[in-house]
């Protein structure tokens, strides 16, 4: 009897065990109660966190991407009192490009119009120590209305992303594109790649937040559509061929309807402005974006980060598929410890 007794606490603590073991590989959305513009990218098996603060550029630091909740965070940078990057900080995105670390945001000196990408620049192995500097602003000759701005590299060429306004004057916002000399610097003249042209692209008229993907033989530049202040913001999608010239608006071909968009059911309103990323152990594709839990919830923050994994049609082409209920549990990523 004594030895069954011990039998049978054995197994009930196995079971506690197990029962910890496959809660703490589980996760539900969203993974902040705010963050809106979230951004991620990992080096060395560590992964970093980025959002719109608005006041301030804040890195979270894990080794868990889906328990931002309790990582570590440090502001690394606070705008001055005044000047042409001292207001309304929005969609910062870290990089590591060419052995140092980056920082691309969007500000402005009090003014909408005034809205331009700025770059910091770290030259610390860990981002959240070291002194981030100033490069200056990321502008093209024409030097008009910026935000959003992304980075990243095809077959040995690195560019830059962003959107912007034709002219001077609120209006269309539009996605451009164009070379890049070094991080800081655009090489020659933007090219304006896409434009709000369907009707789930013009509640507002805004085409914004391009996130580069790529797979196979395709570059993707996966954008937020329609304005944030509605329920209609969602994903839409331009593809060009890698050997393509990305900077050549004949190279894309935009998909015609949205490729993730709003589902109540799931309680996402107005999801986008999203990133990419991998499992630790690079066997899993995974979308993070933003989204409200209620309707006409708008631009502020009670948009929250959400994640979930992505899988590819044999066709090479990216399947989102829809955002994942608020109270369904999922699986960590593959290789989180």
């Amino acid at each position: 009897m004594r030895r069954r007794r011990r039998w049978v606490v054995l197994t009930i603590c196995s079971a506690i065990i197990a029962a910890g073991a496959a809660e703490r590989q589980e996760f539900h959305n969203p993974l902040l109660p705010s963050g809106p513009d979230p951004w991620v990218t990992s080096r060395n098996g560590t992964y970093y966190f980025m959002a719109t603060t608005a006041q301030n550029l804040t890195i979270w630091r894990t080794r868990d991407i889906t328990d931002l909740e309790h990582a570590e965070k440090k502001v690394v940078w606070t705008p001055p009192a005044s000047g042409p990057y001292s207001h309304e900080i929005w969609a910062p995105e870290l990089h590591f490009l060419a052995g140092k670390w980056y920082i691309y945001f969007a500000a402005d000196a009090g003014s909408n119009d005034s809205h331009r990408v700025w770059v910091l620049e770290n030259s610390a192995e860990d981002p959240l120590t070291g002194e981030w500097i100033m490069k200056g602003k990321l502008a093209d000759p024409s030097d008009k209305w910026a935000i959003d701005a992304t980075v990243f590299e095809n077959r040995g060429t690195e560019y830059a992303a962003w959107s912007g306004w034709v002219g001077d004057q609120d209006g269309e916002q539009n996605i451009y594109i164009a070379r890049l000399a070094n991080p800081w610097t655009i090489q020659g003249a933007r090219s304006r790649i896409s434009t709000p042209e369907y009707d789930w692209e013009k509640h507002g008229g805004i085409n914004e937040g391009p996130e580069a993907l790529i797979h196979g033989k395709n570059v993707f530049l996966v954008y937020s559509a329609s304005g944030c202040w509605t329920n209609d913001y969602a994903l839409g999608m331009l593809r060009a061929s890698v050997s393509s010239d990305l900077t050549k608006p004949s190279s894309w071909k935009k998909s015609a309807s949205p490729v993730f968009s709003q589902s109540p059911a799931a309680r996402a309103f107005g999801p986008g402005h999203n990133g990419f990323f991998q499992s630790p152990d690079g066997t899993e594709d995974w979308i993070i974006y933003h989204a409200n839990l209620g309707p006409n919830d708008g631009c502020g923050p009670k948009r929250a980060p959400r994640a979930q994994p992505f899988r590819w049609k044999r066709n090479g082409m990216p399947d989102f598929g829809k955002p994942a209920p608020v109270d369904q549990p999922l699986p960590k990523p593959s290789g989180t410890e």
